[in-house]
């Protein structure tokens, strides 16, 4: 869509470099839209190697003095933050609506998850005490500690501006990280918000920097020697990159992808409260969110009622403009390309024999970046439709006979984030948890996603690494171990042998 905002009225997007707002001096620009209006708010000048460099230098700088801070004291930073966010919770949500386009309900849902984070970084220190071994050998004893990596950095995507920098940013440091974050280049608003309140709560210059740029600031990230750790969240195929690239050159790397989440409805299940969560997980945010529900598995009879209702309850779904509007129930999707692709798998999907059940594309007022919902019914498992991640407000219904065929269809499925089952069956319930191939399962819940204090244990193509995202998991990814064994001599005539290879046994004849 055209702007009528010239370049020169635009908002410019700095980086933020040793506690300083720096002007990018990079000619290669992109802008910032508001998907509500389709009209340019702000540009984003793409950082180049240099500029990303400076923002690291300065991490690295600042990372003796704040990885010797006491860990209370950095806990201290984080009770700050809390109380800020807080204050400004209204705020940070009007923002994130503004350049991402969600509802200002599922912006303040996003924010409160945020807040959530940041709650949690605040118990690390009890989270941080070692074990000890008094007298493991005679007299020696034995420790352990976590020491952090140093300079870490965070790369992430547009759909969660406020929550998915806060997955990482307040754990990495407490635990007496730096930290870099590359926000997308479609959402760095709330990023530079993120930033602003980090010094307001005292954060010292450079301990968090952010660096707004491209694929070449990735790639600058990824070889840089001085990033110990990446955190990634995106799609599979730059998941993919992301750990192999950042391992190669000797990063610690989690790397979160993308998914195809399965939703299985079993005969028994309540209908009327199945309809409404799915409707839900497919179609909240936009569908725009690696947890969505895109692929409805109906099994035996449940299909024709539930295809039904999917199509009254999610038809009535209010969809426009969410920027100060309240009265709706799905926002717009990030661009206007991005809801060309949507509707494209559409046309794929009635092309390879699908049945468009409910069609979501339709005309709209305005500017903006909208489309409705659509359920897409008679899905068999080869089609592109139910093979790739749309991203957008799809569902797709493929038909089973049993929940062996469902548990067998989500076998084959690449991905592994989450899966629900909806049912009054305890057995099945328990059958689908045990053996449904992803790594987070709902019973009787759209939505699969975990709290602060449990780890996104995404599997297969959803996740590369071995420490996960969130949880005590997010405590070891940002630290390493070190054990320590001491020993005092009493007296000079003390024997010089190790005691800890020390052996009672003696040979046997």
């Amino acid at each position: 869509m055209a702007t009528t905002e010239s370049t020169q009225a635009l908002e410019q997007v700095p980086n933020l470099c040793a506690g300083e707002w720096v002007a990018v001096a990079s000619t290669r620009i992109s802008k910032v839209f508001n998907p509500s209006t389709g009209q340019a708010i702000a540009q984003v000048a793409l950082s180049s190697t240099e500029e990303v460099n400076k923002v690291v230098a300065a991490a690295a700088d600042a990372l003796a003095d704040w990885s010797e801070t006491p860990i209370v004291e950095r806990a201290r930073v984080m009770f700050r933050l809390r109380q800020i966010m807080d204050d400004r919770f209204n705020e940070i949500a009007a923002l994130v609506t503004r350049e991402h386009g969600k509802t200002l309900a599922e912006s303040r849902a996003e924010v409160q998850r945020a807040v959530e984070m940041v709650e949690f970084a605040c118990g690390i220190p009890s989270m941080s005490v070692g074990d000890t071994m008094p007298n493991i050998a005679r007299d020696v004893d034995a420790e352990t500690n976590r020491h952090p990596l140093g300079v870490c950095v965070g790369i992430t995507p547009y759909n969660f501006p406020s929550m998915v920098p806060m997955w990482m940013i307040p754990v990495a440091l407490t635990c007496g990280n730096t930290f870099v974050l590359k926000p997308s280049e479609k959402t760095p608003l709330s990023a530079n918000l993120i930033g602003e309140m980090l010094l307001e709560a005292g954060l010292p210059p450079g301990v968090f920097g952010i660096v707004h740029g491209d694929k070449e600031s990735v790639d600058t990230l990824l070889a840089h020697e001085d990033v110990k750790a990446i955190s990634f969240v995106g799609s599979t195929p730059i998941a993919k990159y992301i750990y192999e690239t950042g391992t190669k050159n000797g990063k610690r790397v989690q790397a979160a992808g993308g998914a195809k989440n399965h939703l299985i409805i079993m005969p028994d299940a309540d209908l009327d409260l199945s309809v409404k969560a799915l409707t839900a997980s497919a179609f909240g945010c936009g569908g725009q969110r690696c947890m969505a529900g895109s692929i409805a598995v109906a099994i035996g009879s449940i299909g024709d009622p539930l295809v039904d209702g999917l199509n009254e309850h999610a038809g009535g779904l209010r969809v426009g403009p969410s920027e100060g509007n309240e009265d709706v129930d799905m926002g717009p999707l990030i661009r206007q390309d991005h809801v060309d692709r949507v509707a494209g798998f559409m046309d794929v999907a009635s092309s390879e024999g699908a049945n468009i059940a409910l069609d979501g594309r339709r005309d709209f007022t305005g500017d903006g970046f909208l489309i409705g919902p659509s359920v897409v019914d008679q899905v068999k498992t080869p089609m592109k439709i139910a093979q790739e991640e749309i991203f957008g407000p799809v569902l797709s219904v493929i038909r089973a006979d049993d929940l062996e065929s469902a548990i067998k269809i989500g076998q084959e499925c690449p991905y592994g984030n989450g899966a629900s089952i909806f049912t009054r069956n305890g057995y099945a319930a328990r059958q689908f948890k045990r053996h449904f191939n992803a790594g987070m399962i709902g019973i009787n819940v759209g939505v699969p996603a975990p709290m602060p204090w449990f780890p996104f244990t995404g599997w297969n193509q959803s996740f590369f690494g071995d420490l996960h995202i969130q949880g005590t998991e997010s405590v070891q990814f940002y630290t390493q171990q070190k054990m320590t064994l001491t020993r005092w001599f009493a007296s000079p005539t003390d024997s010089h042998h190790d005691p800890v290879w020390k052996t009672e046994r003696k040979d046997q004849q």
